[in-house]
């Protein structure tokens, strides 16, 4: 008895294992698609609004879902006082802090640093023009994150229960 309870245990854990991953594999795509609503946000607030970065930043914020939600939110913190950092550095410590909490990957990561670097050091057209390639590249990284969930999402709900299946059947 004890024994079919922990082989039941087992197969649960790597099934539960094998739907945490595919759920990374669906979040991704939503994930990224949020990023470039709230980019072009930014953008329309850059360039029409006249509105300063870090009220942009948490107008945003308060505009998009979790886990992006305090991602901006927290940049916006980290550039107003007392802080007064630059975008940045604020982009820095949050995605050192907040990155986690997303599905998405190193490469996203990479975008938006490039993208802070020129965030609030330079003109509204420029800043503009940036904010256009990192949608884009942006939009590259979605589409390859679909094809991703379309590739490894089932294979990894599947994998999950194989593995428990297979670890049971080593184990007794």
């Amino acid at each position: 008895m004890l024994k079919l309870f922990g082989a039941v245990l087992i197969v649960l854990a790597g099934t539960l294992a094998g739907f945490q991953r595919a759920r990374q594999y669906a979040d991704r795509p939503q994930h990224i698609r949020g990023l470039i609503a709230a980019l072009q946000r930014l953008e329309t607030e850059i360039m029409y609004g006249f509105t300063p970065l870090p009220e942009a930043m948490r107008r945003i914020g308060l505009q998009s879902r979790e886990p992006l939600k305090w991602f901006f939110v927290k940049a916006a913190e980290e550039m107003s006082p007392p802080h007064d950092r630059s975008a940045q550095d604020a982009f820095q410590r949050v995605m050192e802090a907040h990155w986690k909490t997303t599905a998405m990957k190193g490469t996203e990561k990479e975008i938006l640093r490039q993208l802070s670097c020129t965030l609030g050091t330079s003109d509204r057209t420029n800043q503009s023009t940036h904010i256009a390639l990192a949608l884009q590249q942006l939009k590259q990284e979605e589409t390859m994150a679909r094809e991703d969930q379309g590739k490894y999402e089932k294979m990894s709900k599947s994998l999950g229960l194989l593995l428990g299946a297979l670890i049971v059947i080593l184990i007794f």
